[in-house]
């Protein structure tokens, strides 16, 4: 309503004008919150309301507060909750259930290899082999940390081509999506006559195995900006899902605990740390900053993430503009060195 993000209270309007403005917006529905709750019969005296604002409701939180941490029933930890860039704040459950807040958008999906590292479960010893994984973020992959497959999923080991490479390759992704990725025809398709950029793909099945039977095998790290502060021996290993389904994407999620409550429920139940670093004052960070933007972190030369917005819906029109003409530079870099393709597609 006022236009401003948190970084400006203080500056461009008061902080006795801001609280203003939140009690007012507090206020505003009173009337029609009392006509309620007299017409579902809940029995409340109305006529002296705790208010949330006033001092003697907040006293008597620190007052609250103040006795559990004296029984030492107090901990620190983290957990996932709704956040707007735009407005530089988090976002109440009530905010995020108002009329207009859910809506269809459409966004970018992408494929990533993850390579399977001592994958002595397949059989043959074959020397590239990749987990497929499926993700609607793609800019949460820079804090991958784990991959879940579900326990009673059927998995499949295809042998076939890197689109982009040539390369031959072994890929590991749900038996129920196959055909989602690989043309049917590609099963009696000669390997031998298969042409880097043929549209025909071969590919053979060659061997079936449950999701279980996967948990715990370890994978290179995607990206490798940054590792996670605490525990990075057990991070970038498959895990358990109960939300893992083969519906949509490959039947493998990848993980991003700092971005996800399921992500974190999952992760933190297998042990698997989050991806968090230090910021300037030694305070541990997501690698995503509190206005959209990807910390310095991940400023390398190939892609210079660091301080791009996360989405382009974050973008003015004229920011907009300039971003495409860097991205269509660095694409050409990208593109005359294929080996960098080789690990990500982005539909």
């Amino acid at each position: 309503e006022l236009g401003i993000t948190k970084e400006d209270i203080g500056k461009k309007i008061s902080v006795d004008e801001y609280n203003a403005a939140c009690r007012k917006a507090v206020m505003k529905y009173t009337d029609v919150w009392n006509d309620l709750t007299r017409k579902i019969g809940y029995w409340v005296d109305m006529e002296n309301p705790y208010v949330t604002y006033e001092n003697k409701y907040i006293e008597s939180v620190w007052w609250l507060l103040k006795n559990i941490y004296d029984k030492n029933l107090l901990y620190k930890g983290y957990s996932i909750q709704p956040y707007s860039p735009a407005a530089g704040t988090g976002l109440s459950a009530n905010e995020i259930n108002q009329p207009g807040c859910y809506r269809n958008v459409k966004d970018s999906s992408a494929i990533a290899m993850f390579k399977a590292v001592g994958h002595s479960l397949l059989e043959g010893g074959q020397p590239d082999v990749y987990f497929l994984a499926w993700t609607t973020t793609p800019w949460t992959l820079p804090s991958n940390t784990a991959l879940a497959v579900g326990n009673d999923i059927d998995y499949v080991l295809v042998n076939t081509y890197n689109t982009y490479s040539g390369k031959n390759i072994w890929v590991i992704l749900a038996q129920n999506l196959v055909s989602k990725y690989f043309d049917p025809k590609g099963s009696e398709a000669d390997f031998s006559a298969y042409k880097p950029g043929d549209k025909l793909i071969p590919y053979r099945i060659a061997d079936t195995f449950k999701g279980k039977n996967l948990v715990g095998i370890k994978y290179e790290q995607l990206l490798p900006y940054a590792v996670p502060q605490e525990n990075p021996e057990k991070a970038f290993r498959v895990i358990a899902g109960d939300f893992v389904t083969t519906e949509d994407g490959t039947g493998i999620v990848h993980i991003a605990p700092t971005f996800g409550a399921d992500d974190m429920k999952a992760a933190k139940e297998a042990g698997i740390p989050p991806m968090l670093v230090e910021d300037e004052n030694g305070k541990p960070v997501p690698l995503v900053d509190l206005r959209g933007r990807f910390r310095p972190e991940l400023n390398d030369p190939v892609f210079g993430l660091g301080g791009e917005y996360v989405k382009e819906a974050y973008l003015t029109d004229e920011e907009k503009t300039v971003e495409t003409e860097k991205q269509k530079e660095r694409l050409k870099g990208i593109i005359a060195d294929t080996s960098k393709l080789t690990y990500l597609s982005v539909d």
